[in-house]
């Protein structure tokens, strides 16, 4: 079977497996992008889980397809959008969004050096190398490109970090998995008006924003926070005294390497 035939299927199959026909963007960048330069090195055993920035623990770093679909169909994005993704796992859902928005146009950061790394060679395989990505703390954003018309959170979070909300834009959407335990895949957008206040006071939206479109469960694992992404010594003895016996006798350890004066003092 050809590779158009088995793309096909599989949008076939994610179309009956969450229940709706695909949006004409989302269907023909699934069309256009190939997953192979995604799948090749890392286990694919169907798991909705992956690590990143907006990933956490030390699994798999690719999303299950139906859970990509479900995530950028609630984004909603235009050709033209700035889009920036916190979370860039392998990068396909990248590649996705690049092929609705353009290239130049999105921007993706992670936490973890490595899946950094592996998101610019992959992207670069599938022709998408135009776009950004960056080692950055994910709660953070990436300020020098904002404000951003959509906003993904590729990770589980209550609500969205108040610095990425604060870089999009006005009319703007972030979309993420709402909860820890249980996620809901949510799409907010900023409130306007009076009567947006009163329909937001029982949303689980952060204060200033209203969910606009929920979009099935999710299971992501949790936002990293720095220290927590693989390759860094999280016991925080254990890394301070590693730091020290690389910096040596010249390392600066507090107050005792200044010289006091007693005569002054006493």
């Amino acid at each position: 079977m050809d590779e158009a035939s088995i793309r096909a299927d599989m949008i076939e199959g994610l179309e009956h497996q969450i229940g709706e026909t695909l949006d004409e963007p989302v269907l023909a960048a699934l069309q256009r992008v190939s997953r192979d330069p995604f799948v090749d090195d890392v286990s694919t055993g169907g798991g909705a889980t992956r690590q990143g920035t907006g990933s956490g623990g030390n699994g798999d770093r690719s999303l299950a397809p139906a859970t990509v679909v479900r995530l950028i169909s609630a984004l909603d994005v235009d050709e033209g959008d700035e889009v920036l993704v916190v979370g860039a796992g392998v990068g396909y859902s990248v590649a996705l969004l690049a092929e609705i928005a353009g290239a130049r146009r999105v921007h993706a950061v992670d936490i973890d050096r490595e899946a950094v790394a592996v998101a610019r060679s992959n992207l670069s395989t599938a022709g998408y190398d135009a776009v950004l990505v960056d080692r950055r703390d994910g709660a953070n954003g990436l300020p020098e490109y904002a404000p951003y018309d959509r906003i993904l959170l590729e990770a589980g979070v209550v609500e969205p970090p108040r610095a990425l909300r604060e870089q999009l834009a006005e009319s703007g959407r972030i979309v993420y998995p709402r909860g820890t335990a249980v996620q809901t895949i949510a799409a907010i957008e900023r409130v306007s008006g009076r009567d947006g206040a009163e329909d937001a006071a029982d949303d689980d939206a952060p204060t200033g924003f209203q969910t606009v479109e929920t979009a099935g469960p999710a299971r992501l694992q949790p936002m990293l926070v720095d220290g927590e992404q693989r390759g860094v010594e999280r016991n925080r003895t254990r890394r301070e005294d590693a730091e020290r016996a690389e910096q040596g006798h010249f390392a600066r350890h507090g107050w005792e390497q200044d010289w006091i004066d007693w005569d002054d003092r006493i």
